[in-house]
């Protein structure tokens, strides 16, 4: 088998996964993107240590060895962007990635009463200060 064909398969995966976390909105389908850039990625890698493994007499399998390692941090990984997802989703309601802003920031405040340059309560500030 030709090396090309897995790598232009893992290109295409790679391609879609792209596609994916540029494209959504929902958090659980962009980890799911990512998971699929990350098979991309082990696809590569298992074909390039086959195809230097026949070049080689002594082969370590290190693309092999690498792939277990990537796959064991793309678990741990998914596990916890998932936590993350289902603890804003109670705490906020939404999943929606364009909604949601830092936990630290409150809502932009609105109205006659905001305080902000300009406002009587700033220049009330400034006055005492």
């Amino acid at each position: 088998m030709h090396l090309a064909y897995p790598a232009v398969l893992s290109a295409l995966l790679f391609c879609t996964g792209l596609y994916g976390v540029l494209a959504r909105r929902n958090a659980i389908l962009v980890l799911m993107s990512v998971e699929l850039m990350l098979n991309a990625v082990n696809l590569n890698l298992v074909a390039f240590d086959v195809w230097l493994s026949r070049a080689a007499e002594e082969t370590l399998h290190s693309g092999q060895a690498l792939t277990l390692f990537t796959i064991a941090i793309a678990a741990a990984e998914i596990g916890i962007g998932l936590a993350i997802v289902l603890a804003v989703h109670r705490n906020r309601g939404t999943s929606d990635i364009d909604k949601l802003r830092d936990t630290a920031e409150g809502p932009e405040p609105e109205g006659p009463d905001a305080e902000g340059p300009g406002t009587p309560a700033a220049e009330k500030a400034e006055a005492s200060a």
